[in-house]
């Protein structure tokens, strides 16, 4: 009897401890598990892959079919490359983390239940939900590229309820409070204007020089969206921009006239908060101050955008609808008075004390 030739040279087929059968490709010490039946068209694009893997000098050793292989996929992708700078380092923490507690787990089994497991791992529901965004990413990767999954078990694991409002923000209060404490000419003071007046980001504000004022405007793009904004000068940022060198680079940099990392700077300037008697603050509040003000001050969606660099009007509606609350609330009250709440009241004790009275009155007489 003549043997048939292996049509795939390396291709094995074993049987799990779950008594499931799969196929392992095995060649110069590279070793990958391939997906789909055996000859598919997955299964073929798989192996092709296979042998690139085993030829390449500088090939991964991270097993195929794992967490931790389908995250090296994606950061080696266009997808993550595009990203902007901020978020690739946002993204790669979170990724990291995610590889050190289940990389070695084979993602094709993940279900339901195995995301909402590892959503609990983090202490709070922010950090569960973005464990559930990042697996929800990372599969819909794979399905894409038919990486042996076409189901997308984080799309139905329940999200954990958040603070809707998410940071504080600043009150007029507060605001006067920073004000008081930290003098004008301070770095404090001037990064606290820089926040408030431009709307920017801790990642902004640390890379703001005077290349960025033009006449009186200042300009900017933001570092997590790409969009640029483009300000006028608000009298109280100028009042403490005065202070600033000409010749200094950055606008609030170290004692030694070097940059603040985003982080550096927003854990720095936290410090500076809570010296002024504001624990609840930080620079994103700042932010959101801004977008309450102009709402406030009944400014449309379209400005809020302008100002605030978002990318749609989704972002500046929720403060302009939480504004329109506060001002159907006070036309509400309008042409109430307490006068008029004391007679309703009165008329209806008077009503109360006629029901009353009268079968008292009744059985008396009886």
């Amino acid at each position: 009897m003549i043997r048939r030739k292996n049509p795939y040279p390396g291709v094995t087929r074993i049987v799990d401890r779950h008594g499931q059968t799969r196929f392992r490709f095995r060649s110069k010490g590279f070793t990958c598990y391939l997906p789909g039946p055996y000859g598919s068209v997955a299964f073929r694009a798989a192996y092709d892959a296979a042998i690139e893997g085993a030829k390449a000098p500088n090939r991964s050793t991270t097993p195929q079919g794992t967490v931790a292989w389908l995250i090296e996929q994606y950061l080696a992708s266009p997808k993550y490359r595009n990203l902007s700078e901020s978020r690739k380092r946002s993204i790669r923490g979170e990724l990291d983390w995610l590889r050190g507690v289940a990389g070695d787990l084979p993602y094709a089994r993940f279900g339901t239940g195995h995301v909402e497991a590892l959503m609990g791992k983090k202490s709070g529901p922010t950090a569960a939900n973005t464990v559930k965004k990042n697996l929800s990413m990372l599969f819909n990767f794979a399905i894409k590229r038919e990486m042996g999954v076409t189901f997308n078990p984080a799309r139905y694991a329940d999200r954990r309820k958040e603070n809707a409002d998410g940071y504080h923000t600043w009150t007029d209060q507060e605001i006067a409070r920073f004000k008081e404490h930290h003098a004008t000419g301070s770095k404090a003071l001037l990064a606290m204007m820089l926040f408030l007046w431009t709307g920017a980001s801790r990642q902004d504000v640390a890379a703001m020089g005077w290349r960025n004022v033009q006449g009186d405007r200042i300009t900017y793009r933001r570092g997590k969206t790409g969009i640029g904004a483009d300000l006028p000068i608000h009298e109280e940022l100028a009042a403490e921009l005065a202070y600033v060198p000409r010749d200094q680079f950055l606008f609030v940099t170290h004692g030694d006239g070097l940059a603040y990392k985003p982080t550096t700077l927003g854990n720095w300037f936290k410090d500076q908060c809570k010296a002024a008697g504001n624990p609840l603050c930080s620079a994103h509040g700042l932010r959101k101050s801004l977008a309450t003000l102009m709402a406030n001050a009944g400014k449309s969606p379209d400005e809020i955008r302008a100002v605030m660099a978002h990318k749609t009007n989704k972002e500046g509606a929720t403060y302009t609808k939480k504004a329109d609350r506060s001002r159907l609330a006070d036309s509400g009250f309008v042409g109430l008075s307490s006068t008029e709440a004391e007679r309703n009241l009165s008329n209806l004790t008077a009503g109360l004390d006629t029901s009353v009275s009268q079968p008292i009155e009744r059985k008396a007489l009886k």
